[in-house]
């Protein structure tokens, strides 16, 4: 004779959650990846403001390709050591960040959730990293720091073919405490992304009738949007030009190195560049005075099928070996898996752009702050499990490229470490 469940036998298996009032706070704690978050976020903003954000130039095959190297990483675990504590810190630019991972500079930060770059500092500051200020960002140089006094941070800049304009903004952040000064050399010209122009998202807008019918769907963002201040380039709200002429004005076909020699003689803090995709302009940065580079390919939204940032580290890495030179990495990160395995390959540092962005639009601040919780239990248990207890363990010989996506599998294996021991 079958037999029926007792309720005493199945209440054990049972758990009721007592139900929530703040139903996207209750979607943001559930959130498990980045691309939970990426799908939190795509139900609350208007797609024209969700394809800014994740799309690529042209076909998007850069982006792809670099998403692709990340999955293509086989992590080569070490077993029986003891991993019952870890340590996410490092140094960078000599300062200690709490996370191997820092925030990257942003436009039209405020147009995916009106707290913007406010939201992006703060969480910044909380958990002890780097925050980047983009030229373009929506919340001014000083309104950054107020917001947030405590935190790194570092101003992004566009140099200007009007030179005092640029000196003007560098003599800003100089005086608001940003030690660290990032120059973005891969726009010489604006790259072509093709989401943006089919849905009016255009330098000014051009918006149609199908991308009004699909902002009025999406009633709390443009509330947000309406009832905060207009949206702006911050920190250069005197320009009196159009928006399309200001775009013009930074994007400077005509740089060379001799304009970095120029920003190296007028800033005496820390120089950091931003786009190297090439060893040799690696090596050419150097000895133009560069005390950071960052291999980045602008997210894959400027040339599109440029150089896999993640391929280029390790010949880069064997280029700069003897000079003081850190190397950080940006473009494709979006798991704490990534990061794990840009550090191993020798970066010294890692930024996320997407990410972030993915966590402003989901919830503002609670989202920025569960896109690093997320990575960061990621970065934790990835270490753990290949029995490493601190970033600086890390060695490539922690990694191997599977090679599936294309490319010389031997691109990962040019520079060498021995594998601590535990």
């Amino acid at each position: 004779m079958t037999k029926l469940p007792s309720w005493a036998g199945v209440k054990p298996f049972l758990r009721f959650e007592r139900p929530s009032l703040d139903r996207r706070r209750a979607a943001l704690d559930k959130a498990c990846t980045i691309g939970d978050l990426r799908r939190i976020a795509r139900r609350h903003v208007p797609r024209m403001v969700f394809d800014y954000v994740d799309g690529a130039a042209e076909q998007e095959i850069g982006l792809g390709r670099a998403r692709s190297a990340f999955r293509d990483i086989e992590f080569q675990p070490g077993i029986l050591r003891d991993v019952s504590s870890t340590n996410l810190s490092t140094t960078v630019g000599g300062q200690l960040s709490g996370l191997p991972f820092g925030i990257a500079p942003t436009g039209f930060t405020r147009l995916m959730n009106s707290e913007g770059e406010i939201a992006g500092v703060r969480a910044a500051e909380k958990y002890g990293m780097p925050f980047v200020l983009s030229t373009m960002g929506t919340a001014s140089i000083e309104e950054v720091r107020a917001a947030a006094p405590d935190a790194q941070r570092w101003f992004q800049l566009y140099l200007w073919r009007d030179r005092d304009k640029s000196m003007a903004l560098v003599d800003r952040a100089r005086d608001a405490g940003y030690g660290t000064l990032v120059v973005t050399v891969d726009t010489p010209v604006g790259g072509a992304r093709l989401r943006d122009v089919r849905n009016g998202m255009t330098v000014p807008p051009a918006l149609g009738a199908r991308t009004f019918a699909d902002i009025a769907r999406h009633p709390r963002w443009w509330v947000d949007i309406l009832a905060t201040e207009p949206l702006s380039f911050a920190s250069l709200d005197s320009y009196p030009g159009s928006v399309a002429q200001l775009i013009n004005e930074m994007f400077d076909p005509t740089l060379t190195f001799d304009d970095l020699d120029w920003l190296r003689r007028e800033w005496s803090g820390r120089l950091v560049v931003k786009g190297v995709q090439t060893v040799d302009d690696a090596r050419r940065c150097v000895e133009h005075g560069a005390d950071a580079i960052v291999l980045s390919n602008h997210g894959g939204r400027q040339l599109d099928r440029a150089p896999v940032p993640l391929r280029l580290l390790p010949r880069v890495k064997e280029a700069l070996a003897g000079t003081d030179t850190e190397i950080y990495l940006d473009t494709g990160i979006l798991t704490g898996g990534d990061i794990v395995a840009v550090l191993a390959l020798g970066a010294d540092f890692t930024f996320v752009g997407r990410a972030y962005l993915y966590g402003l639009m989901a919830g503002g601040l609670r989202g920025v702050e569960r896109a690093i919780e997320i990575p960061r239990a990621d970065i934790t248990r990835t270490l753990q499990l290949m029995g490493v207890r601190m970033i600086s363990e890390l060695t490539p010989e922690h990694v191997r490229l599977l090679g599936t996506a294309g490319g010389d599998p031997a691109d990962f294996g040019t520079v060498t470490r021995s594998v601590p021991s535990a």
